[in-house]
């Protein structure tokens, strides 16, 4: 069975279940500051799992794209992905495991749908423990569709209970679903530390609430909160050992291989080959969200994705620029799912040509420094080694890969201290994740009080800076705490005192009009034919909600807002500074008048 046909049939299961199909939302969250992209098909929906009204109802589906950089470094093997696809199916305070495992089962083994015999079928459910009980009712439900109890595994929190992200919040067992990759038949009794079973779905039943001195009590809203990964499960029922080796990737390595001038490969691809595919396919899906290549945050992580390619692209034997081509073979094969890949594609591809070009300068400056340390060492020491610390400076500054260093440094007479740049590299991965792990974990996003008044703010601010600097002015990504706002905006020149000036006094105008901040629900050409400002390039859903503020401000938006603008105090710019090329950023605060 082809992705297409997976994606396809999963949307039509569930909306012939009552749930409405809605947009993959960008890779670039609106309304969670704890991470830097969308990491799952739970974070659009955030506020809505907290309880506030969705358009589209209690019932929703979709297939939204996401990026994890997590493990950047181990893609290149046969599992790893940075972009990946994830269908999901949500009830809002609906149905709970009851339904959810009954349609779950039901798309796994119907004839019309994936068609996976039962045999090869095992699930885990929460074995209980002090904080909640045995989750039961998944097993008997499990056992009853006919599971046989010795394929129903009780895991742990560690394995079957999800979140809560932070330290309180909506958490609850979950049950997993594992498809059955060695030679048939499977054994009898199902153990989860048998490679061989893999995970393929996950339902999330979210029924408890965890406080602050550690409790966990039932929720007001019980949800369900399921994923299931495109790229994984087409693998899996295709028999193939990696995703790479799935239609998926076809193109994408076609268009490779026409640029290498090599014949198609049958086998599996080497590490280069599968590096090259992902990031650059990661890429081009960020750069149509409208992100660019720059020092910090999301365009830090683009920048590396792409220079990690151009890197693994030289190991090849390419020379010439290559990641735009690479980049139309991706849109090409994925441009009528995502529209908007097409209609950035000149952007997309200038913006890759441009950083592949100021790439070979630094790889240039990168062989001058290569050869200030040759030179460091004197003619008459015998044993010249380049140190791992400096192998690794070569590496994190300049972008070397440690085989071009150790190439370089063979044709003038020089080792390598592999250890020591092992050591150095380990230690960089070490504090890469730990940061991930607070940067980029992920989960629901703040919905405080301060937090919904500065999200208020952010409105007010655009408004303030599309009179200041003109039309062009559109928001290119915002993260919200409850001390802080951030708001990257597109326009090309630093902003002068005065217009800084003129922007916050706007802005607190507007605040001391007290303006009533309404929400009405209405259909995408309601809201454009209202006025409101969206960027309509990106999919909408067919209902929207949209936040009205007097006559200052109008836009579609899904995040948490004050009642009124009187609430948010005075407003304070703190910097104004370059976010990446073309986008500007502006950090700011609400202070008590």
């Amino acid at each position: 069975m082809k992705e297409a046909d997976i994606r396809r049939k999963y949307i039509e299961f569930f909306k012939s279940k009552g749930h409405q199909e809605i947009q993959s939302a960008p890779v670039i969250p609106e309304n969670d500051p704890t991470c830097l992209f969308t990491t799952a098909g739970m974070h659009p929906l955030v506020p809505y799992l907290q309880g506030a009204k969705h358009p589209a109802g209690k019932r929703l589906t979709d297939f939204q794209k996401c990026i994890r950089t997590g493990d950047i470094d181990e893609v290149g093997d046969a599992v790893h992905l940075t972009f990946f696809e994830m269908l999901g199916n949500w009830s809002l305070g609906d149905y709970f495991k009851e339904e959810a495992i009954r349609f779950s089962f039901e798309f796994l083994t119907g004839k019309e749908n994936l068609n996976i015999p039962v045999e090869r079928l095992a699930v885990s459910v929460f074995a209980g423990d002090d904080d909640a009980p045995f989750d039961e009712t998944a097993w008997k439900l499990w056992n009853s569709l006919g599971i046989p109890a010795e394929r129903i595994a009780k895991l742990g929190k560690k394995d079957n209970w999800w979140g809560p992200a932070g330290i309180t919040g909506p958490c609850g067992p979950d049950t997993e679903m594992f498809y059955w990759t060695g030679e048939l038949p499977p054994p009898e009794k199902f153990d989860p530390a048998d490679k061989r079973w893999v995970e393929i779905w996950n339902d999330v039943f979210m029924e408890y609430n965890k406080t602050a001195d550690g409790k966990f009590e039932p929720l007001a809203q019980r949800n369900v909160d399921t994923g299931m990964g495109l790229e994984r499960v087409t693998a899996i029922l295709q028999g193939k050992t990696s995703c790479y080796e799935t239609e998926i990737f076809a193109p994408i390595f076609a268009k490779l291989d026409e640029i290498r001038g090599t014949e198609p490969v049958s086998g599996p691809r080497t590490p280069s080959e599968r590096i090259i595919a992902d990031h650059l396919r990661a890429a081009t899906f960020i750069l149509a969200d409208g992100i660019t290549p720059g020092k910090v945050d999301q365009p830090y992580v683009l920048r590396r994705l792409i220079r990690r390619a151009i890197r693994e692209g030289r190991k090849l034997g390419i020379t010439e620029n290559f990641t735009a081509k690479i980049a139309e073979a991706v849109i090409e094969e994925f441009g009528d799912i995502y529209p908007e890949l097409r209609r950035q594609k000149a952007v997309i591809c200038e913006e890759l040509n441009r950083e592949e070009k100021q790439f070979a300068v630094t790889l240039e400056k990168g062989t001058h420094e290569f050869q200030k340390l040759i030179d460091r060492v004197p003619p008459h020491i015998t044993k010249k080694v380049i140190s791992g610390k400096n192998a690794f400076n070569l590496y994190e500054t300049y972008g070397f890969p440690i085989e071009l260093t150790v190439e370089m440094a063979k044709e003038k007479g020089f080792e390598v201290d592999r250890a020591g740049y092992d050591a150095a590299f380990a230690k960089h991965q070490e504090l890469s994740r730990a940061g991930a792990e607070q940067k980029f974990k992920g989960g629901l996003a703040d919905s405080s009080v301060e937090t919904a008044r500065l999200h208020t703010a952010t409105h007010l601010l655009q408004a303030a800076l599309r009179k200041v600097l003109g039309p062009h002015v559109e928001q290119r990504g915002s993260n919200i705490t409850a001390e802080r706002l951030r708001f990257d905006f597109s326009h090309e020149q630093k902003m002068t005192p005065e217009q800084l000036a003129e922007v916050e006094k706007l802005v607190n105008e507007a605040i001391d009009r007290d303006l009533p901040v309404v929400c009405e629900e209405m259909t995408i050409e309601e809201a454009k034919n209202s006025g409101a400002m969206g960027l309509f390039e990106n999919k909408y859903d067919a209902r929207v909600k949209v936040y009205t503020m007097g006559d200052v401000s109008k836009e579609i938006c899904g995040g948490p807002h004050a009642s009124h603008t009187g609430e948010l105090g005075h407003f304070k710019i703190l910097k104004e500074e370059s976010s990446s090329r073309g986008v500007r950023r502006i950090k700011a605060v609400l202070q008590s008048k």
